[in-house]
C-alpha cells in the first residue's frame, strides 16, 4: 500500500524522535530526507530538534534542493546538498539519514573507518563503513567528499562530523544508522578487552555467500574491496579512495 505524503511526514517525525531518544543527535543536530519521486523530496528543517517535530515542520524540495513547499518559519536543512548528491548518484535510494551517534562519531573524529569483520550481521547487511574526508557543513565540500563512496557503500563516517546512511526506504536507512552505531560500540568495547577477534577468510567467505543468496537491498561490497578489485572486503584499512 502506497504511503500518503502526510504519512511519510509522520514517519520522518517518528524516526527523528528515535534518533533523538537514542542520543544519536543533540540539540538541533542531524537531518532526514525521503524521495517522493524524481523531483520531489521531503526533508527535515534546519534549526529544530529532531525529537520534537510534527508533520507541519517537514519541507518539500526539488532535485536541486530548491524549496517547493515549507510552512512559515521553516526552511530545509542546510545539509540538503549532501542528500541530493546521494539521490543523484544512487537512483535506488529512497531515504537518507544523517546523525551524530556517539560511538560512530568518535571513530569519525579519531579518523578511523569501521573495517573490522567482527560480527555476522555487520558483514552481511552493512559491510565496511569507510571514512569520507572532512568537508565544511552546508557546503558542496561534504557532497564532494562523500560521492566517491556512493557507488559501492551504503554508509559512511564523515570525518570530524558524524555518520551518514542511505537505503531503499526511510526505515531501512534508519536501521543502517542503528547498525553503524552498534558496530562502532562493539568495536570500541572489544578494543578495551584486548582487541577484536576478527573472522578468518573461510568464515568471511561463508558470510559473503549468505549475503549473495539473500540479496538484500544496497550495494556494499560483499566480496570485493573498492580499493583493490581483486581483494576481499575488509582486507585494508584504507581511509580514502
Amino acid at each position: 500500500m502506497t504511503q500518503s505524503e502526510y504519512d511519510i511526514k509522520k514517519q520522518i517525525c517518528d524516526i527523528g524522535k528515535r534518533i533523538y531518544d537514542r542520543n544519536m543527535v543533540a540539540a538541533n543536530d542531524g537531518n532526514i530526507s525521503v524521495k517522493l519521486n524524481n523531483n520531489e523530496f521531503l526533508c527535515t528543517p534546519t534549526g529544530v530538534s529532531k525529537g520534537f517535530m510534527t508533520p507541519e515542520y517537514i519541507c518539500k524540495v526539488d532535485a536541486q534542493g530548491n524549496v517547493i513547499q515549507a510552512n512559515e518559519g521553516f526552511r530545509p536543512s542546510s545539509e540538503i546538498k549532501m542528500h541530493m548528491r546521494i539521490y543523484q548518484k544512487r537512483p535506488d535510494v529512497g531515504a537518507v539519514v544523517h546523525a551524530h551517534p556517539t560511538f560512530a562519531t568518535s571513530f569519525a573524529i579519531a579518523g578511523i573507518p569501521l573495517t573490522k569483520p567482527i560480527m555476522p550481521e555487520a558483514v552481511i547487511f552493512l559491510g565496511c563503513v569507510p571514512l569520507a574526508p572532512y568537508g565544511t557543513p552546508s557546503t558542496v565540500e561534504i557532497p564532494d567528499s562523500v560521492e566517491p563512496y556512493l557507488e559501492h557503500f551504503d554508509a559512511v563516517l564523515l570525518e570530524n562530523h558524524g555518520a551518514l546512511t542511505w537505503s531503499a526506504d526511510l526505515l531501512a536507512a534508519y536501521m543502517k544508522m542503528e547498525s553503524v552505531e552498534f558496530y562502532a560500540e562493539l568495536l570500541y568495547k572489544s578494543k578495551q578487552l584486548g582487541g577484536p577477534q576478527e573472522f578468518n577468510p573461510a568464515d568471511l567467505e561463508k558470510l559473503y555467500e549468505i549475503r549473495r543468496k539473500m540479496n538484500p537491498p544496497g550495494r556494499h561490497p560483499s566480496d570485493i574491496c573498492q580499493n583493490n578489485g581483486s581483494a576481499k572486503c575488509y582486507k585494508c584499512d584504507a581511509r580514502l579512495l
